[in-house]
C-alpha cells in the first residue's frame, strides 16, 4: 500500500519535467550569470568615483540620511570601498562559475545557492545605488537572478513551472513596455515614434545614424513591428512547443535590431536570454539538425524534495504578481516599478514617450585666469558614450553599462540641477583621477582647471550630403550657457 502511494506520488511530480527545454535551461542560467558578471565588472569598475567613500552620491551619506534602506543590503550595517570591491569581486566569481558550467554538475541546491547569493549581493548594491542604479535593467537583472536560481542541475529536466515565470517575467517586460507606449506619447500611436529615436535616444551606437536615416515608411514599419511584438506575440510565449518557440523566435528577432542600433546596457541582451527559456530543443533541432532531439537521455526525474521546493517558489511568484498584474491593466500604469522589498515580479517599461530633440550640456574647461578674456582658450571633456566630438563615431558599449553617461542624457529633459552634478564639476576642477577615468579624455592631461562652464549643444545626425562634405556624423548648434564658468574659489 505504502509503495503505491509512493508510485502515485512520482507520478504526480512527473509532471513537472520540461524535458524538451535543456538547451532553454542551458542558455537561461550561463546567460544570466554572464550578464551579472557585465554588470559586477561595470559596478567594480564605476561605483567608488560615482557613490563611493568620495563619489558624486557617496552611500555613507545616505546611510547616515536614512532610517531605513528600501530593501536588504550587506551594506545596511556600514560601507566602505574596500568592502564594495569584495562583494563585486564575489560576484563576479559566482557569476563566472556557472557561466564555464562547475555549479550545474552538482545537485540542484547547488546552481540555486550561487545565483542566490549573486541575487544577494547584486541586490544590495542597487539598493544603496540611488540615481545611478535607478533602472529598470538593474531590477530585472535581481528578478532574472532569483528565478533562473531553481533552474535546477544537469542531471535532471528543468522544472516546468519555473519556465512558466520566467515567461511571465518576458511578458511583463515586454507587455508593459507595449502598454506604455500605447498609453504615452502621441507618436506610437500615429507610427512617428522611431523617426526620431535612433537620434535622440540616450546613448546611440555606431549604426544608429544609419538607422535614423532609413525612409519614414520603414520607421512607421518599425513601429507596427514594435507594437505586434510587445502586444500580441508574448501572449503566445505561454503556448509550449512551436508556438511558444515561434514567439520567443520575434521577440529575439526585434531585441537584436535594438541591440544593433542602441546602447541600452543589458535590457535587450537579457531579454533575448529570457525569451530564449521558451523556445523547445525540439525547434532548436529543426533550426539546426546537428543538434540531438535527446540531450540528456539518461537524466533523472526531478526528485520530491527539489518538487517541493520550486512549486513552494512558483507559489511565491504567483503571490507577488497579483500587483503587477493589476499595474499592467491600470490606466496609470507605472513604469520599473518595485511592489516589495527584494525586487520581485517588477512593472517594466521604456519609452513612453520619444524625446524630439537631442540637447547635450557640453562641459568645458579652461587654464587661462580670465574665464571672460576674448583670447580664453577652453577645452572640452569628452564623454565615453554620449555624443561629444562631431566626428567622432558612436561606439557599442552595450551591454557594459555607463551610468554617467546615462544620467548626463537626463539633466537636458528637465532634471538640470542635481547634487551630483554640481560635484561633478568640482571634481572636474580638482582633476580628481577615479572620476576622470569615468570619461573618454582629460584634455589637461591631469592638469586641474582653473574654471569650468557647462554649454548646451542641440545635436542631430549629419545627413549623407553633410557627412560627404564635411566628415562629421554629428551637426551640433549652439543654444546657450547653462553653467556659467565657475571655480573652487
Amino acid at each position: 500500500m505504502e509503495l503505491d502511494w509512493l508510485g502515485r506520488l512520482d507520478d504526480w511530480v512527473d509532471w513537472l519535467d520540461a524535458w524538451d527545454y535543456e538547451i532553454a535551461r542551458e542558455i537561461l542560467q550561463r546567460g544570466v550569470a554572464l550578464l551579472a558578471v557585465v554588470a559586477f565588472w561595470s559596478t567594480l569598475n564605476q561605483f567608488r568615483p560615482l557613490l563611493g567613500e568620495r563619489g558624486l552620491l557617496p552611500v555613507p551619506e545616505l546611510l547616515r540620511a536614512v532610517r531605513r534602506l528600501r530593501g536588504p543590503s550587506v551594506f545596511r550595517w556600514g560601507y566602505t570601498d574596500r568592502g564594495l570591491v569584495g562583494v563585486a569581486t564575489a560576484g563576479l566569481v559566482l557569476g563566472a562559475s556557472v557561466v564555464v558550467g562547475l555549479p550545474q554538475l552538482g545537485p540542484p541546491w547547488v546552481p540555486m545557492l550561487v545565483f542566490l547569493g549573486m541575487w544577494i549581493l547584486y541586490l544590495s548594491i542597487v539598493v544603496v545605488g540611488q540615481t545611478f542604479y535607478g533602472f529598470g535593467w538593474e531590477m530585472l537583472l535581481c528578478e532574472a537572478l532569483f528565478v533562473v536560481a531553481f533552474l535546477g542541475s544537469a542531471d535532471q529536466p528543468p522544472p516546468l513551472v519555473i519556465l512558466v515565470a520566467v515567461w511571465w517575467l518576458v511578458f511583463r517586460l515586454e507587455f508593459g513596455a507595449g502598454m506604455i507606449k500605447i498609453r504615452g506619447g502621441r507618436e506610437w500611436r500615429d507610427l512617428t515614434a522611431l523617426m526620431y529615436h535612433h537620434e535622440t535616444q540616450p546613448m546611440p551606437g555606431p549604426l544608429s545614424r544609419q538607422a535614423h536615416l532609413l525612409p519614414p515608411w520603414f520607421h512607421r514599419l518599425e513601429v507596427v513591428g514594435n507594437h505586434i511584438a510587445q502586444l500580441g506575440v508574448p501572449f503566445l510565449l505561454f503556448i509550449p512547443g512551436p508556438v511558444g518557440s515561434a514567439a520567443a523566435g520575434v521577440i529575439i528577432a526585434t531585441q537584436l535590431w535594438l541591440i544593433l542600433t542602441g546602447n541600452f546596457a543589458w535590457l535587450n541582451w537579457i531579454t533575448v536570454v529570457l525569451a530564449a527559456g521558451a523556445i523547445t530543443d525540439s525547434a532548436w533541432h529543426w533550426l539546426i539538425p546537428a543538434i540531438p532531439t535527446e540531450l540528456r537521455a539518461d537524466a533523472s526525474s526531478i526528485p520530491l524534495w527539489w518538487a517541493v521546493v520550486v512549486l513552494a517558489v512558483a507559489a511565491l511568484l504567483l503571490v507577488l504578481s497579483r500587483q503587477p498584474l493589476l499595474n499592467l491593466l491600470n490606466r496609470r500604469q507605472l513604469m520599473n516599478a518595485s511592489f516589495n522589498r527584494f525586487m520581485l515580479v517588477n512593472a517594466y517599461g521604456a519609452f513612453g514617450t520619444v524625446t524630439k530633440r537631442r540637447v547635450e550640456y557640453v562641459i568645458e574647461g579652461t587654464l587661462d585666469a580670465d574665464p571672460d578674456g576674448p583670447a580664453t582658450e577652453w577645452r572640452e571633456y569628452e564623454f565615453a558614450g554620449k555624443p561629444g566630438d562631431v566626428r567622432r563615431i558612436p561606439r557599442q558599449w552595450a551591454p557594459y553599462h555607463l551610468r554617467l553617461d546615462w544620467l548626463m542624457w537626463f539633466l537636458p529633459l528637465g532634471r538640470m540641477w542635481e547634487p551630483w552634478f554640481e560635484r561633478l564639476l568640482v571634481r572636474l576642477l580638482e582633476a580628481d583621477a577615479p572620476t576622470l577615468r569615468l570619461l573618454a579624455t582629460d584634455p589637461f592631461a591631469g592638469e586641474p582647471p582653473r574654471w569650468v562652464r557647462v554649454r548646451a549643444y542641440h545635436y542631430r545626425f549629419a545627413t549623407h550630403g553633410e557627412y560627404r562634405a564635411q566628415r562629421v556624423r554629428w551637426v551640433r548648434t549652439l543654444e546657450g550657457e547653462v553653467v556659467r564658468p565657475a571655480s573652487l574659489r
